[in-house]
């Protein structure tokens, strides 16, 4: 009887719902399955940062409606975590909260986006990218993220036309779901590249506080004067707060300005308690992001062992929870996930799920306790497979 609009008619297929079935199927047979799909951390959230919320709900301030732009004090303490992870300095006005990332990347293309305009979007990657456009009245241009070039892109893979059109680009390092990471020159290169054609350069850091080796780099460490870049960040992933729908946006204050815009006429901003709650993480002992990444590097270690024992080509990650692993010639990425399924009960993403340049691998996340993990590597070890391989 309603139709839907055409907008939401030209999105792609929800490829997770058919996982989703799958899963339930297994679980009705009475298969014990171990899910490596969520990006969801299954560590706590720090006690004290739970104790702050607790104490900041109570007060009668906190239960009115919050600033739009977010609280002043929230947005100091944002700015005091970057002065200190990034050696980035940021004025309160050059942030704005957000009912986490995805908020923020979903309403961007609406505030700088008309209908023909392109948002460059990466392949594969993460699909709000894509979504958000297309419900914005945009058009969606992939660049490939080629294995050959440590899954970055090659800028110069972008027609002049669509150059010209566009208004936002897409970028995601320490990247979801590859988990690839890109050095200061490549930053640079997208920098000078977006400056060029007058393009915002959207830049989705959850990942930069989940690493193993060298920090990864803000791209505003890069873009200092932040004339092309609006960075988008989240408590999610570093705090083990992916529930509490907290992040913001910083840089470019055109590109905040108008994202706020939208903003203030879809939501009315982040409780003021969970500010108070995010305050005191990004405030607290850096102890927590270095707990949480040596429990991520012991689960690293052990799956890409397991995987590779088992004749699966893998990308150790440097960073992000994510293993992202090469799927046997004789499979396509949903066929594998299917045979991994039922016949080991283990339950990964096909890459096809973040667009047509992840078919041919699958990803796991490393949200699952060591304990967890040696039983999955156990199963893995009756897979016929084939040969072990190494991927980097």
């Amino acid at each position: 009887m309603f139709d839907l609009s055409e907008k939401l008619k030209a999105l792609p297929p929800y490829l997770f719902a058919e996982i989703d079935r799958m899963k339930a199927e297994k679980l009705r047979e009475g298969v014990k399955v171990i899910d490596f799909g969520v990006g969801d951390p299954d560590l706590p959230t720090p006690s004290h940062v739970v104790d702050a919320l607790c104490n900041a709900a109570k007060k009668v301030e906190n239960q009115k409606y919050p600033t739009y732009e977010g609280m002043q004090a929230f947005r100091e303490a944002v700015a005091a975590y970057y002065l200190r992870r990034k050696g980035v300095k940021l004025e309160d006005d050059e942030i704005i909260s957000l009912i986490g990332s995805k908020e923020g990347i979903a309403h961007l293309p609406l505030a700088f986006i008309d209908s023909g305009d392109y948002a460059i979007v990466p392949d594969p990657g993460y699909p709000v990218y894509s979504g958000a456009t297309i419900l914005a009245g945009g058009k969606p241009f992939s660049v490939k993220l080629e294995e050959e070039k440590g899954f970055l892109p090659d800028f110069e893979k972008i027609p002049a036309d669509v150059a010209k059109k566009a208004k936002i680009m897409f970028l995601n390092y320490p990247n979801n779901p590859t988990s690839a990471i890109c050095e200061k020159e490549f930053i640079k290169e997208a920098v000078d590249f977006c400056y060029d054609h007058k393009i915002i350069l959207a830049h989705d850091a959850a990942y930069t506080d989940v690493y193993f080796e060298e920090r990864p780099l803000s791209f505003l460490e890069v873009d200092s004067e932040f004339e092309v870049t609006l960075e988008f960040n989240s408590l999610s992933k570093t705090y083990n707060m992916t529930g509490w729908r907290v992040a913001f946006a910083a840089g470019n204050k055109e590109a905040l300005e108008g994202l706020l815009k939208v903003k203030t006429n879809v939501d009315s901003g982040v409780f003021q308690a969970i500010q108070e709650a995010a305050i005191a993480a990004l405030l607290g002992d850096d102890s927590v992001i270095e707990e949480n990444n040596r429990i991520y590097k012991e689960r690293r270690d052990l799956l890409v062992e397991g995987l590779r024992k088992a004749g699966i080509e893998v990308y150790a990650p440097k960073a992000t929870f994510y293993v992202w692993a090469k799927v046997p010639a004789a499979y396509d990425s949903m066929s594998f996930v299917k045979k991994l399924l039922d016949e080991a009960g283990i339950l990964a993403t096909p890459g096809v799920g973040f667009g047509v340049g992840g078919e041919g691998f699958i990803r796991f996340a490393l949200t699952r306790d060591v304990s967890v993990i040696r039983e999955a590597v156990e199963r893995l070890e009756r897979l016929e497979i084939g040969e072990a391989g190494e991927a980097g």
